[in-house]
This record gives C-alpha cells, sequence and structure tokens, in this order.
C-alpha cells in the first residue's frame, strides 16, 4: 500500500508534467521582463536573438527534465501492481496503467476513447450490486473531499481494495486519481482462517466457540410455545479404536459418525463436534418430549448399522445426555453443563442409552472424578474381586473351564460394573497392575481347584487389556507368573479381542506366536464384532473363537443372526479350531447352538459369574454330581 500511495501523491503523469512545465516557462518570462523594465534596458535586435536562444535553450533544458521525471513516474505507475486510472476535473481519462486494463478486463481502445460514461457502464457490469456502488460515485462527485472504504465484490469471486484522491495545484483541482487493489487472495486467507476459527476442521462441524454463540442466538429467538434440547453425545469406548487400529482409521470414524448424526437430524438443527469423541446437538422448536425420543431413536438406529472404513467393519454406540430450555437451564452455560451431567450419568449406568437431565444428578456428578482417584488405591486396598463363570460342554455335561471376571467393590459405591471402570483404568494406565494382579489370582486359584477338588483338567481364562498386549515383556511376565503360580502352561487360556489383535498384525503375530511356545492356549474373544480380517486369523497362532452374544442372544428369532453364527461355526471348525457361545441364557438357545454343532457354551443358563468362595461350592457340586444335562450343573447351585 505504501508504493501505491506514493504513485498517487506523485502523480499528475501528463497532465499536471503540462501545468507545471508552462508555469515554469511564464515564470522565467516575467522575472526577465521586470528585469528589463527595473533597469531600463535598450535591447538591440542582437541582443534580443541572444536572450531569445538562450530562453529556448533553457525550456528545452526544462522539457528533458520533465520528461525524464514524466518516464520515471510512468515507471513508477507501470511497476505498481495496483491497478491505476486518472481522471481530469472533467472526469476524462488523462491516464491508466497496463494492470487497469488486465484487472478490469476492459478493452484499451475503449479506455482511450476516453469515453467516460461507457467506460463506467462496462465497470459495472463486473460487479455485484452496481447500483450500490454507482450511488458511492455519485456522493464522490458531490462531495469529493469524501473518503471510501467500501470493498468492491465481483461477480466472478474477485475482491478489490478501491482508493481515491484528489490531486490539487494550490487550491485548484486538477483531477483525480483511482487505484485499485486485487485483495481476493487475502480475502480468502481470511476467511479461510476465519472458518477454520469456528469450525471443527475434521468433521466440518462448528466448534464449541461457533455452538456457543448459535446456542445463545437460538435461546433468544426461541418462541414461548416451544422449548430447545442441547444433547452431550459420546462415542462409548472410542479410544479402544484410536488404541488399537490407530488415529487415522478414528478421524475416518469421527467423520462418518459426523455425517450420519447430520442425516438423523431435522432441518434448522444443529450439530458441533465439542472435542475429541464428543459431540453436541441442538434441537430446535421442540414441542414435547416425544419429538427428543423421535430423534434419538433414529441417531441410536443409525448407529446400529455399524461403520465400513477400509477392510473394517466398525460397531459402536453412542451416549447421550439431554437437558431441555427452559426446564432444565436459560442460558447456554446451564444448559451445556447439565447436559454434559446427564451424559456422564449414562456412562455411570453402563452407556448406550440417552438420559434427560434431572437435578439429582448434580448430587451424582462427582461420582466419576471420585472413581478415579479411588481407582488409584483400590488395588493395594484389596477392592477388586474375581468372579468365575463356568464354560461347559453340551454334550458330555464337563465343565472345561473357568472364565475370570473382574469387578470392583467400591466401599462407598458399591460394585462398580467393569464397562465403568476399565476405561478410566485404560486412561491412567492402571490397567497394567490390574491386569497382571487378575492374571496371577486366577492362575492361583485355578491351581487351587485342580489341587484341592481333584479336576486336574480345569483350565482359567483371563482376558488381556489392550495396554497390557502391548507391553514389550508381556511373554516374560505371563512366564514369570506361571511358574510363581505352578500352574502348567497348557491350563492358562488368554483373550484378546478382534481390535486387539488388528492393531498390529505382525506385532500381533509375534506375541502370539511367543505365548504359543510357552504353550498357552489363545482365543479370541467377542468374534464378529470387530475388526478382524479373516485373510489374516488364518495366520494367528490360535486355539478358539468365542461367538459374541450379541449374537446369541437373538439367536431363535432372526434368520440373520442364525445365518452369521453357522459360518462363524463352520469357519472355526474348518480352520480347526474349538469354538464358544457366549451369553446363552435360553433352553432354546441351547438346542439351536447344539444343531450348530456348537459344544462349548457359557451364560446365565448353566451360572451366572461367582465369587472364588461360591465357584468352589459349584465345582464341589460338580465333581460330586458329574450329571449329564450340562445346564443343570450351575443353576442348581445358583437357583
Amino acid at each position: 500500500m505504501t508504493l501505491m500511495v506514493g504513485v498517487i501523491t506523485c502523480i499528475g503523469i501528463q497532465l499536471v508534467a503540462l501545468i507545471i512545465l508552462n508555469l515554469l516557462v511564464s515564470k522565467f518570462i516575467n522575472q526577465q521582463e521586470k528585469k528589463y523594465r527595473t533597469h531600463n534596458i535598450y535591447i538591440t535586435e542582437s541582443s534580443l536573438a541572444e536572450k531569445l536562444q538562450r530562453e529556448i535553450s533553457e525550456r528545452q533544458n526544462i522539457q528533458i527534465e520533465l520528461e525524464k521525471s514524466l518516464a520515471l513516474q510512468k515507471a513508477a505507475l507501470e511497476s505498481t501492481t495496483d491497478s491505476i486510472l486518472i481522471l481530469d476535473n472533467l472526469n476524462k481519462i488523462v491516464s491508466f496503467n497496463q494492470n487497469f486494463l488486465r484487472m478490469w478486463n476492459i478493452p484499451e481502445l475503449l479506455l482511450k476513447s476516453g469515453n467516460y460514461r461507457q467506460i463506467l457502464r462496462f465497470a459495472l457490469k463486473q460487479v455485484e450490486n452496481p447500483r450500490y456502488y454507482l450511488k458511492i460515485l455519485r456522493e464522490l462527485n458531490n462531495h469529493p473531499d469524501k473518503q471510501i472504504h467500501d470493498t468492491l465484490f465481483f461477480k466472478d469471486g474477485r475482491v478489490f481494495n478501491p482508493h481515491f484522491q484528489l490531486q490539487h495545484i494550490g487550491e485548484k483541482n486538477i483531477g483525480r486519481v483511482w487505484s485499485f487493489r486485487d485483495i481476493t487472495a487475502e480475502k480468502l486467507a481470511s476467511a479461510t482462517i476465519n472458518y477454520q476459527a469456528l469450525h471443527d476442521i475434521l468433521t466440518n462441524l462448528p466448534n464449541r466457540v461457533l455452538f456457543n454463540d448459535l446456542l445463545i442466538t437460538a435461546l433468544e429467538k426461541v418462541h414461548q410455545n416451544h422449548h430447545l434440547a442441547v444433547c452431550f453425545l459420546d462415542l462409548d469406548r472410542f479410544k479402544k479404536v484410536n488404541d488399537s487400529l490407530g488415529h487415522g482409521i478414528g478421524d475416518k470414524l469421527l467423520q462418518l459418525v459426523a455425517q450420519r448424526l447430520k442425516q438423523c437430524l431435522r432441518v434448522g438443527d444443529i450439530i458441533g463436534r465439542w472435542g475429541g469423541d464428543e459431540f453436541i446437538i441442538l434441537l430446535q422448536k421442540i414441542s414435547d418430549i416425544n419429538d427428543i425420543d423421535v430423534i434419538q431413536k433414529r441417531i441410536f438406529a443409525a448407529f446400529k448399522q455399524g461403520f465400513e472404513i477400509e477392510s473394517y467393519h466398525l460397531n459402536i454406540s453412542p451416549s447421550i445426555g439431554i437437558a431441555l430450555y427452559p426446564q432444565h437451564g436459560e442460558d447456554a452455560d446451564t444448559l451445556i453443563k447439565n447436559a454434559d451431567a446427564a451424559l456422564s450419568r449414562v456412562k455411570l449406568q453402563g452407556r448406550n442409552h440417552y438420559k434427560l437431565y434431572h437435578p439429582a444428578i448434580n448430587s451424582q456428578a462427582p461420582e466419576l472424578f471420585i472413581l478415579e482417584n479411588s481407582l488409584h488405591y483400590a488395588l493395594e486396598r484389596e477392592e477388586f474381586k474375581l468372579f468365575y463363570q463356568p464354560q461347559v460342554n453340551s454334550s458330555t455335561g464337563e465343565i472345561t473351564k473357568m472364565e475370570a471376571l473382574l469387578r470392583w467393590q467400591h466401599p462407598e459405591l458399591g460394585l462398580i460394573p467393569p464397562a465403568t471402570f476399565i476405561p478410566i483404568a485404560e486412561e491412567t494406565g492402571l490397567i497394567l497392575p490390574i491386569s497382571e494382579w487378575v492374571l496371577k489370582t486366577a492362575c492361583l486359584q485355578n491351581k487351587a481347584w485342580q489341587e484341592n477338588l481333584k479336576l486336574p483338567y480345569l483350565s482359567v481364562a483371563v482376558n488381556l487389556s489392550a495396554r497390557q498386549f502391548q507391553q514389550p515383556n508381556l511373554v516374560s511376565m505371563i512366564e514369570q507368573v506361571l511358574s510363581e503360580t505352578k500352574l502348567e502352561p497348557k491350563y492358562l487360556e488368554l483373550e484378546i479381542t478382534e481390535t486387539v489383535a488388528m492393531q498390529d498384525v505382525k506385532l500381533t503375530q509375534k506375541i502370539l506366536r511367543g505365548l504359543d511356545n510357552i504353550g498357552v492356549f489363545i482365543s479370541i474373544d467377542d468374534f464378529g464384532t470387530g475388526y478382524c480380517s479373516l485373510s489374516y486369523l488364518k495366520d494367528f497362532p490360535i486355539h478358539s473363537l468365542k461367538i459374541d452374544q450379541s449374537f446369541v442372544r437373538d439367536l431363535a428369532n432372526g434368520d440373520n443372526q442364525t445365518a452369521i453364527t453357522t459360518a462363524i461355526i463352520a469357519l472355526a471348525h474348518g480352520l480347526n479350531l474349538a469354538v464358544v457361545a457366549e451369553g446363552v441364557e435360553t433352553e432354546e438357545q441351547l438346542n439351536v447352538l447344539r444343531i450348530l454343532e456348537c459344544e462349548v457354551m457359557q451364560g446365565y443358563l448353566f451360572s451366572h459369574p461367582l465369587s472364588a468362595d461360591d465357584a468352589t461350592i459349584m465345582l464341589t457340586k460338580y465333581q460330586q454330581q458329574r450329571v449329564s444335562n450340562s445346564y443343570v450343573v450351575a443353576s442348581n447351585y445358583v437357583n
């Protein structure tokens, strides 16, 4: 802009140069005439000729200097990146630079014609809202000293910044200079920066700053007979996807979630990304609670379809907390805070559903904070307990294995479900010492059952967490535990999920081979719900697949579930793997699984998870009875 102002300030170009030339010559002649009159000089013809010759010579020198100055000014005019247009005091075109032609796309012949009105019409056709700019030009004609600060917006998307300056000699207006700077790139960069400041780059959704502003605006405009709802949404166990499959897959999942959530909303509803795996939704024009129920059911139905990313099929669920205006708050901060509190309550109650805020929640909000703090001391305070659930051969009635399941008996909050505290333990890293304690305790308990109850072939199954599986010393740690507990490796089964297995295929193969070499039994847990690529399955040294309970639950009711379960069983048999069905609760499910040739089962039909003492009693009765009707073994004790 400095160069542009300099050009404008120094330029009268040809017009100014000619005026200066005439003034200088006139001044010189006047000075000479005054000198002659003062000294009463009588000039002869010869002396007059000499004087005229000197005048002509001086005029020529002045002309040369002016032409040099004019050439320099013309060069400066052409060197600027701005477009320049110079008009005289009658609005006739005196000069312009080539950038003016190029930037305005005006034919040079039209400009040289000097037809200002025709040129003006040509220029105005290119800009948006030409009447507005024509009004500004008329105001400038009426008030020449007025400054303009309006930006020129072109129909083709270009943006110019205009500058206008009058040219004077003394007090006389001799013309005006227009300059135009192309600021399209600057405006685009500024718009991009402003957009990014208010939007999430990954999903292109409004970020928390913009969402807050939109919510405040909506609250100002809400009609008396309508309500608003703020919904805080969190993806259950999203961290597990990131940790197992990497942030690239996690980012793509967030993008798909954002798209699917937008499809669930109505016109006028707003969705933003709050951060991480949290989204926030503003539902406008809510007439009653049924409007909220309809939208929430639509969201949960959308998530049930799963998400296809690269070679993975991801199943993930949302948890949602909801606050209503004006019942749960009349300002943006209160509504967001209460929706977040409702979401925290959903997480405490097992996730994968939605909940409306109610005042009692605030008194319960500190529970998650209490849980995280308490978790640091739970191990040393011996608050963790292992429960055990048997796996039963449905044909022979034999209890082949006991799966160890972790529970936390909090001194104030009671029994905390794993779905609540395991994610916290994963995030804080406390899962590592906890998992080692689980492994050692389960091995000791199984060894005791083998010796004390004369069940030498009984095995125990232990789940490996994602963090634990990534430990560099995992194999050596398991060897040490087996050595300390004196449990033979073949009686320990380690369960890993598909997600964990597929995080790093080469690393998984290496670790599984190390575990296989020491003789432990390896099983893929929750098979069919995760992200396993079947092409890799044959390369893993595994011994068993566990059919997830979600497939077993509706086994007797749906052909699709039966087809999936049949395929998993056939796959396991084809790879010479054992297969275990989880979550068997009814005799109907038992019978279908028998028909499908799945022999080993686990679920409430046989036994609920039992404490170590209760499991010992159940195994004692099992040893004594040895009944052939498998599901009677444990259920007799439980019932």
